[in-house]
């Protein structure tokens, strides 16, 4: 089995370095792109038999344009929408405080968002689910960087250092076998 994970293509929050949370938000132009071109690799990968999505828009347009292209179904999992980021949604991402909150696992984003420890809890469940159901069969997930974070812990130790700097790209793939 192997699980194909992506991030949705770019969204104006993005592109303007704004902190896009639970906001839901439709792709730009460019992200439109993003998801065609996602959509061309994904059937050139040949090997993907369902994607699991973000029920947040720009997710679903996302899988939307691979599952068109490659005559695939989508399942949408609430538990891939992104994470919560409390007060700090809709900010700069520079702002003060959203870097340094990453390191601290169990302290909510922005006061009333999602701790890392919430989120992981959330991911990882569905991730156990996800492979449990489709055991033998090759899955794309399309969600979001703080998720796309969180499953790389899944399958990758990483540090508190790491963690908090590790970026997944718009319509980038990372393959995980199982």
């Amino acid at each position: 089995m192997k699980i194909y994970s992506t991030r949705h293509g770019q969204t104006e929050y993005n592109r303007l370095d704004i902190i896009l949370g639970t906001t839901d938000l439709p792709l730009n132009e460019t992200g439109l792109a993003q998801a065609r071109g996602l959509a061309e690799e994904v059937e050139k990968l040949g090997d993907v038999d369902i994607i699991i999505a973000s029920p947040l828009l720009r997710a679903q347009t996302t899988a939307s344009a691979v599952a068109e292209r490659c005559g695939l179904r989508i399942v949408t999992d609430e538990r891939l929408r992104e994470w919560d980021y409390g007060e700090f949604e809709g900010k700069s991402r520079y702002t003060e405080g959203f870097a340094e909150t990453k390191l601290d696992f169990g302290v909510r984003m922005g006061k009333t968002g999602e701790s890392v420890m919430q989120l992981a809890h959330r991911v990882y469940s569905a991730l156990d689910d996800i492979i449990a159901e489709y055991n033998g069969r090759n899955v794309l997930i399309v969600s979001h960087g703080g998720v796309c974070r969180i499953i790389e812990t899944y399958f990758n130790d990483m540090t508190a250092e790491q963690f908090a700097g590790w970026f997944m790209g718009n319509c980038q793939i990372i393959r995980y076998n199982i």
